[in-house]
């Protein structure tokens, strides 16, 4: 009875005519904000926000040379699935790191300022002699803990080398998740203590797999575990840097090659390429490439003479700051949003990703942060058709160089004089125009000493236990030297008044042309000098 009743009690359904529906239903639609995404945030106000932000893929190769890409012009070693990002984005031709080595290189990357500014200058060297005070300071504030601000997953797998004491550790600079290892380098087949032990956070595990494809197989299951939220990878390779080593399976690509050396560093790359592949196919895969920005980056030129890994038609190396140290490649995609197969001519930075990454996640950086990289955004799609930078510097110790529009001036170490070159003519870096455009070199030395008055003194520079056992060795034998110098002047001394007639250095050749001052005797201090070079 009483069900029937609150039946008689419903009013009975209108119907509505075609424009009535619509109006009402724009109404509705109007007050409960269904736009896009408007029904998700109403039946789910936290995952709204989420599924608006893209993915983001930081991909890094290490020791990778300019020239060593399809991509680049390198014909000789296929790097199809690399190539594939130059392809569906933009290539920078004028893509620069902050550092020609790996460690100051990533502490720039990562913080989007020039590393110089918190005194993350040099590489510590090998993990077992690395000065205690080594590690990113933690005054600075990551990539990583800025998207986790903004609503993200973080993971990182790969080569750290940017601190070893806990409170430097990935974990505890923004990443969620971490495997991989924390030195500079380490063995492509099993455990090597030289680059510590492979750590799942900080865990230690054993890797049975060649660790290039180890670690696509842990950026896999990371985008497979958060494919439907926001993540960023970070994804470091060790590859391509020392020591040379591969397997069957990428060896045989390349029979052809002769040279043993190049012939493995060819099946590295190769392995890398496969890796970069299998991760662009998993966000395929969960149809995400319209919603994943992918960025890749070597982080400093290639060490030709130990590697084979070429910086063509760049003059110079790793650890220098001509151009072969410190240009490499540099794409980004983005598909829907960035031109496809553009290619960008001005000057960039590593220093750039980090501020375009937090733009293109929705968040914003305050002015007091003091970045150095910009957005590159507007850049890439024409927005704005100004250069990203007109000026950009280095310094690793008596390293130096500026690029202020296409001239650059630099030093390497143990140059007494400042060389500069007109890249726009002559990238090669072959014409030294400093003694005929001394004005030109002021400018850009003005403009360069106003940089390096803001930036601190180094924490603390290269350890490296091998050089110091040869310094120490040296001076020990320095000191032996003098010491029998010493015992044979006293000997040769006859009458013991502290010098060397004539006769009494004749007996001994080796004295000979030491009497430096020409009054015809010889002291100790003289023979040092003389023999000693002191």
């Amino acid at each position: 009875m009483e069900r029937n009743s609150v039946k008689r009690r419903l009013p009975k359904p209108q119907s509505l005519t075609r424009r009535e529906f619509i109006t009402r239903s724009t109404l509705a639609a109007g007050f409960l904000g269904l736009h896009s995404n408007g029904l998700e945030h109403i039946l789910n106000p936290g995952r709204s926000n989420a599924v608006k932000k893209p993915n983001i893929i930081l991909i890094v190769a290490d020791d990778l040379g300019y020239g060593e890409l399809g991509c680049q012009g390198n014909k000789e070693i296929p790097t199809p699935h690399i190539d594939s990002i130059a392809r569906n984005g933009v290539r920078f031709t004028n893509g620069y790191v902050t550092a020609p080595l790996c460690s100051p290189s990533r502490a720039g990357l990562l913080t989007g300022r020039y590393q110089q500014r918190f005194g993350h200058e040099f590489n510590p060297g090998p993990t077992t002699d690395a000065s205690t005070d080594f590690g990113l300071p933690l005054s600075e504030t990551l990539l990583p803990a800025r998207l986790k601000e903004l609503g993200y997953k973080t993971g990182m797998v790969g080569k750290w080398h940017l601190g070893l004491k806990p409170e430097f550790l990935p974990t505890n600079r923004g990443f969620d998740e971490f495997f991989g290892f924390l030195g500079g380098a380490h063995s492509y087949v099993g455990n090597d203590v030289k680059g510590g032990t492979i750590l799942r956070s900080s865990t230690p595990v054993s890797e049975k797999e060649y660790l290039t494809d180890a670690f696509a197989r842990e950026a896999e299951a990371f985008i497979e575990k958060h494919h439907d939220e926001p993540f960023f990878l970070y994804l470091p390779f060790n590859a391509v840097h020392m020591p040379l080593q591969s397997i069957q399976k990428y060896l045989d690509r390349f029979g052809h090659i002769k040279d043993e050396k190049r012939k493995t560093f060819a099946a590295m790359s190769s392995a890398m390429d496969d890796a970069v592949g299998r991760v662009i196919e998993r966000v395929r895969r969960h149809k995400l490439e319209e919603n994943t920005l992918i960025v890749f980056i070597s982080d400093n030129g290639g060490p030709t003479l130990t590697t084979t890994s070429g910086n063509l038609p760049l003059r110079g190396y790793k650890a220098q700051v001509l151009e072969g140290g410190i240009r490499l490649p540099f794409m980004m995609q983005w598909k829907g949003r960035l031109p496809a197969g553009k290619v960008f001519h001005q000057p960039v930075s590593s220093l750039d990703i980090h501020p375009t990454a937090i733009a293109a996640a929705g968040g914003t950086i305050k002015p007091e942060v003091n970045l150095d990289g910009v957005d590159l955004s507007p850049f890439m799609t024409g927005k704005n058709p100004d250069r990203p930078h007109e000026t950009l510097c280095w310094r690793m110790g008596e390293k130096q160089a500026i690029r202020h529009g296409d001239w650059k001036l630099i030093k390497e170490q143990g140059e007494k004089e400042w060389s500069l070159y007109n890249l726009a003519d002559d990238v090669g870096e072959a014409n030294n125009l400093a003694a005929k455009l001394p004005e030109k070199v002021k400018e850009l030395k003005s403009l360069y000493d106003a940089w390096e008055a803001q930036l601190q003194d180094p924490k603390w520079i290269r350890q490296d236990n091998r050089r110091t056992r040869a310094r120490q060795a040296a001076r020990q034998s320095q000191t032996e030297t003098e010491r029998q110098l010493e015992n044979r002047f006293k000997r040769l001394d006859r009458n013991g008044d502290g010098k060397l007639s004539a006769d009494e250095a004749n007996s001994a050749p080796r004295f000979r042309g030491a009497d430096l001052n020409g009054d015809g005797v010889i002291t100790l201090e003289e023979a040092k000098k003389h023999i000693l070079k002191k």
